[in-house]
């Protein structure tokens, strides 16, 4: 068995070119989506990731507002400027990009951010609404998975999800949202403490790992015709890997997201559905 390939990048264009046609009739009615960026400091990997999620605001339409402040910045300063973003009427959506610099409150500052405006879905007023499977923006990785399942016609219902992970980020929203009403998986939340780890993943029918260790997962983790959804991306000699040993693994599972690829470009285009989300709800 060879796996089938689960290609990120494909549902991310098909994502983005609804949201691009939502955004268009957005305009026609005289309101211009728009995402604003908050970076705190000077993390090269953190610049990169912003400067995409503009570059990716830009290409459906939407406007794009980067605000940058430095590594020096207080937490006081990173809180007023979340605050004016609040009150302005151009901003649709934000993301404060995560982590900020030593000595600041990320969580705190998270809080900070109007609900209505959260593009991230990471706010815990959506998080609490996500806990009661009512609707709210989602988080994007998380979400970024549930559409390309569903792109790929891979059924949940019924079916064991593990999810290996427990993180606000990815672990614990994407096991809420696989066992939602919409969803209907039985799952598993395993971490680092699992005990016998890779037995409670073979029983997965759907495995995703979120733990940012490279290769961890090799085939004694995944049952015969399994659907696995790598969602680590760690930084090695041999370049970007995931947390799956995708050589081997493909060799046993049904079908999987490369990395990279696969997860990786679902999270900008989630972050973009969301936004233009919140600009509709906002013109209404």
């Amino acid at each position: 068995m060879t796996a089938r390939i689960l290609s990120g990048r494909d549902v991310a264009a098909v994502v983005r070119a609804e949201v691009a046609d939502r955004v268009a009739a957005l305009a026609q009615r005289g309101h211009a989506p728009g995402l604003a960026t908050v970076l705190v400091g000077d993390d090269p990997a953190s610049e990169i990731y912003v400067r995409n999620k503009h570059r990716a605001a830009r290409s459906v339409g939407m406007e794009s507002y980067d605000h940058h402040l430095p590594a020096t910045a207080s937490q006081e300063d990173v809180v007023a400027l979340i605050r004016d973003l609040n009150a302005d009427p151009a901003v649709s959506g934000m993301i404060l990009q995560l982590p900020l610099p030593s000595g600041l409150d990320g969580e705190g500052a998270v809080e900070e951010i109007d609900p209505a405006k959260d593009a991230d879905g990471l706010h815990p007023f959506n998080l609490g609404l996500l806990i009661l499977d009512r609707p709210a923006p989602r988080p994007a990785t998380p979400s970024g998975i549930m559409r390309i399942l569903d792109h790929y016609g891979i059924d949940t219902s019924g079916r064991t999800a593990v999810v290996v992970g427990r993180s606000f980020l990815v672990g614990r929203p994407v096991a809420l949202m696989l066992g939602s009403r919409d969803a209907n998986a039985t799952v598993i939340q395993a971490h680092s403490r699992t005990a016998d780890l890779p037995a409670v993943c073979r029983r997965a029918d759907i495995l995703i790992t979120a733990v940012g260790r490279a290769k961890m997962f090799d085939a004694t983790f995944v049952k015969e015709g399994a659907v696995v959804v790598d969602v680590g991306t760690n930084r090695t000699d041999e370049g970007l890997v995931g947390d799956v040993d995708f050589e081997a693994v493909k060799e046993v599972a049904a079908a999987i997201t490369p990395v990279p690829g696969g997860v990786g470009p679902m999270t900008i285009a989630s972050l973009l559905a969301n936004t233009v989300a919140l600009a509709e709800q906002g013109a209404q």
